[in-house]
């Protein structure tokens, strides 16, 4: 990148340090730009007349969908080793990948993605991420020890995590049939359970807000949902100043398929409402056979990164990731397990059982 490049793109994000001229990154614990040279910090600007919220957008509309403008020059890094795809300031030096630890990356010519609706930005440190892993990390009984040797807290990452959340009226048509226990003796004057079944049909409503979907299928979606919940509902209208000095990830998933997700997703969680509902209602044992449609209405979205603090590390062959949710330091992730720890667990547990049963005179 040539000089007049470098100059116009810190003049744009006003990340030129006023006191060294070094080049300032967004801190979390402050939330201001900072120096990492001399301390210098500087307050993000805010434009009075801007929304004071991320506002939603229709997803029937194709308004606003084109919008490529991140605000300030970017370029996209490509991993050859794990193919991931990620956005970095023009400025930031991307030699090695957040992701895997490669140093096979390469620059992607003439890639455009979306710009975000907002962001949630970083609350905690690296260093306070650190301990959280470690502490987190401590509580894995079954976790071998070389695992947990291999683990460095110090190598995470900053990165923003592109998710789509949606907002939808659901209205819910169902039939199903409930089912009533009751106890009968048989001819010989045995007990038992007899269920008699009754058909039922009726509507359902909920509301969802947010409801996120990852905007990538890179990571795994066990671990995603154990750092969760973010802060969407205060989520900061994008500015470049937020993730200057982070790695913003480009969506692989994009706006319909998100959409398809979170319909799925949503329809699980109905069923199960509705379930329970009916459960309840007829003060039903059982539910079985149900059938349902749903409408949505009212849908909208957005396009917000997240922050996540990443880490991962090999152990025997195999890449294990570690995430900490950036505002609230929760942890998620797997872990390798030991079948030593885990044998002698269950041995023990045996021994408690049946020490138990034996005091009890069960056997």
């Amino acid at each position: 990148m040539d000089e007049d490049l470098r100059a116009k793109t810190k003049e744009e994000t006003d990340r030129k340090c006023p006191s060294c001229g070094g080049t300032m990154d967004f801190d979390p614990k402050s939330g201001t730009l900072a120096c990492p040279y001399c301390g210098h910090t500087q307050e993000i600007p805010v434009d009075e007349e801007e929304p004071k919220i991320v506002e939603e957008k229709d997803f029937l509309s194709e308004t606003n969908k084109e919008n490529c403008d991140w605000g300030v020059e970017k370029k996209t890094v490509v991993c050859k080793s794990c193919a991931a795809v990620s956005v970095y300031d023009a400025l930031q030096i991307s030699d090695v990948c957040p992701y895997c630890g490669s140093n096979q990356v390469t620059e992607e010519k003439g890639a455009d993605s979306l710009a975000p609706d907002g962001v949630c930005p970083f609350a905690i440190t690296d260093k306070e991420a650190g301990n959280n892993f470690h502490n987190w990390l401590k509580k894995k009984l079954f976790c071998p020890k070389a695992a947990k040797d291999g683990a460095k807290p110090d190598s995470f990452k900053g990165v923003y995590l592109p998710f789509w959340t949606f907002d939808t009226d659901t209205a819910v048509k169902y039939s199903a049939q409930y089912g009533r226990d009751r106890q009968e003796k048989d001819s010989k004057g045995n007990i038992r359970t007899v269920t008699d079944w009754f058909p039922t049909s009726g509507t359902y409503q909920k509301s969802f807000d947010d409801y996120p979907i990852p905007g990538t299928e890179r990571y795994d979606r066990r671990s995603l949902d154990m750092i969760q919940p973010f802060d969407t509902a205060n989520s900061k209208l994008y500015k470049p100043e937020y993730v200057a000095g982070f790695i913003s990830e480009r969506y692989s998933v994009g706006l319909k398929n998100g959409w398809e997700i979170a319909k799925k997703e949503i329809f699980s969680i109905l069923n199960n409402e509705v379930t329970a509902d009916i459960r309840t209602r007829n003060a039903a044992n059982h539910v079985r056979n149900l059938t349902m449609s749903v409408k949505h209405s009212g849908i909208k979205y957005k396009y917000l990164l997240l922050p996540i603090w990443l880490s991962s590390f090999k152990y025997k062959q195999k890449i294990y990731q570690f995430m900490v949710n950036g505002q609230t330091g929760r942890v998620g992730g797997r872990t390798p397990v030991s079948a030593i720890r885990v044998a002698i667990a269950l041995i023990i547990a045996a021994a408690i059982i049946y020490a138990v049963l034996k005091m009890s005179g069960t056997i």
